[in-house]
């Protein structure tokens, strides 16, 4: 008789959505590397910043840089994620539950060969075809000829940002996070190392050859957990019914998933692609305070997500297990949580956008005109966090169901229509700034469309309690702003007006959600008050 092997305990796979102990660790850890990945990206742009400033050069690499952010979008944040977390959170809970062959490897025998494939030709393509596409991307660029060479460059990430979500989606489904938290550290590390060696040499050209470099580190730096990860379970003899399910689950993740999430990080990617559009026929610089601005701006919004990095991988599980009530609750506390480090940023940013920028960019080829055009581009794009914020929640929350969903794309679609048309009717009368305020209305009405949509779905969030909770954090947020801006306009000095104005900022928002009754603060100064009326 054959011995079937069985399933390891559950030591072998932490069930880390069970214990919030192990969900705290994840968090925590993964704040840290991104905190940490997060610093290193502002230290490549204030390394580019003052290299190259801000001019046709700088706006010919930030046209090849459409690449790598919408590879970023498409391979490892949203796209690849969104199909294979849910992918091997289901094929972890048909490994605790089945004897026979791994799911977990069949998944990967399935779907990784295909995929390598697929983006070795995408990359190739894309080299081939890099002058054709700076023409479309920013028609009547002047440095079209450098933007091909960096565009050539870049193109290689398409391979390697493949593989990086790929190995990044497999860990995390097997919750572990470490790993995938130290991608973005290794990027920028390969892109700020070559700036230094070569951007005197090669200009920004550099930074172009320190993308491709970033992209094979961030590969190298996950390619020993993930061998721990498969070598944990030796697979059985293959049963054929199993080997036939799990082709059928292959079958489904490749035509039922990947359309509508393709559709959907590509219609949210392709909000940069219409900024750099409208922006190459403004003045010289444009484009690159657009960059400077979103980049600054955007990073209260990748703190707030972190969180969702640790519990996509709880939601998707829960839902495989049928647990519908445990992902909603879930999925409430993110969006209040992240709201909440979203605006708490936003209001910073919008009372202190000339301090910050000062501080962090103006310096050799950066002048006091790049400082206060970016200043006022970054206000704008402040506008839109708290919908950047949403749309990241409420995405992975609709992606989480093993069933293809259309209407997230369709939500997507739509706010990108709203940003075209508010751009094209804004850049006349507002140049940069009004390309940014488009982008905020346009990802607003996505946000708003995603959480309409949420109640509707399986996991049914309460809207109206949802809605009722963040309209109290955004009025905290514009008391917040109100006397950060005193605080910070009370000294000329940039860095003790940032620190003022952060400071006033944080306090003012905690007492105003509190006062206003936001859930999660009052469950944070609970313990507090049952201590003080224990004393009296």
């Amino acid at each position: 008789m054959t011995k079937i092997v069985p399933p390891l305990a559950p030591t072998a796979t932490p069930e880390f959505g069970s214990s919030g102990r192990l969900l705290a660790r994840a968090a925590f850890l993964t704040a840290g590397l991104t905190v940490a990945g997060a610093l290193l990206g502002l230290l490549r742009d204030q390394a580019f910043a003052h290299f190259f400033g801000a001019d046709t050069d700088t706006d010919a690499f930030l046209v090849a840089w459409t690449v790598p952010e919408v590879a970023a979008t498409l391979l490892i944040e949203d796209g690849l994620a969104f199909v294979l977390v849910p992918a091997f959170s289901l094929a972890l809970v048909k490994r605790a539950r089945c004897t026979g062959p791994d799911p977990v490897r069949a998944l990967v025998a399935a779907t990784l060969p295909r995929l390598m494939l697929a983006l070795a030709g995408g990359g190739a393509v894309l080299i081939a075809a890099a002058p054709a596409v700076v023409a479309v991307l920013a028609p009547g660029l002047p440095r079209a000829d450098l933007a091909v060479d960096c565009t050539r460059l870049t193109a290689t990430c398409v391979f390697t940002f493949g593989l990086t979500g790929y190995c990044s989606a497999a860990l995390r489904g097997h919750g572990r996070f470490l790993a995938p938290a130290t991608i973005y550290v290794a990027y920028n590390v390969g892109i700020i190392a070559l700036l230094l060696l070569l951007g005197r040499a090669w200009g920004v050209r550099a930074a172009a050859a320190g993308v491709a470099l970033g992209g094979v580190l961030m590969i190298l730096v996950q390619l020993p957990a993930l061998w721990r990860s498969w070598r944990e379970r030796e697979p059985a003899v293959a049963v054929p019914a199993a080997r036939r399910a799990d082709r059928g689950t292959a079958q489904a993740l490749r035509l039922a998933l990947v359309a509508p999430i393709v559709v959907f990080a590509l219609s949210r990617q392709t909000q940069v692609l219409i900024e750099r559009f409208l922006a190459a026929p403004l003045p010289a610089g444009a484009i690159s305070h657009l960059n400077y601005a979103q980049k600054v701006a955007q990073m209260p919004m990748v703190l707030s997500l972190m969180l969702c990095t640790v519990t996509f991988p709880v939601i998707a599980r829960a839902l495989a297990a049928g647990d519908t009530e445990r992902a909603r609750r879930r999925v409430e506390s993110d969006l209040i949580v992240a709201g909440t480090i979203v605006l708490v940023g936003a209001s910073v940013v919008v009372a202190c956008a000339p301090q910050i920028i000062h501080v962090l960019f103006q310096r050799g080829a950066f002048t006091d005109h790049d400082t206060a055009a970016t200043a006022d581009v970054m206000r704008m794009y402040a506008l839109g966090l708290l919908g950047q914020t949403l749309v990241g929640v409420l995405a992975r929350s609709y992606f989480s169901e093993a069933r293809p969903l259309w209407f997230p794309a369709c939500a997507m679609l739509a706010g990108l229509a709203a940003t075209a048309v508010a751009g094209a009717l804004a850049v006349p009368v507002w140049g940069a700034p009004g390309i940014a305020a488009a982008n905020a209305l346009g990802i607003t009405l996505t946000a708003l469309l995603l959480l309409w949509g949420s109640g509707r779905r399986r996991t049914a969030l309460s809207v109206r309690w949802v809605g009722g909770q963040l309209a109290r954090l955004v009025a905290a947020a514009a008391g917040a702003t109100a006397v950060c801006w005193w605080g910070a306009h009370e000294t000329s000095n940039p860095v003790l007006a940032l620190a003022v104005g952060a400071t006033s900022a944080v306090v003012v928002f905690a007492v105003v959600a509190r006062l206003l009754r936001v859930r999660e603060f009052c469950l944070l100064f609970r313990p507090v008050t049952r201590r003080l009326r224990h004393a009296r």
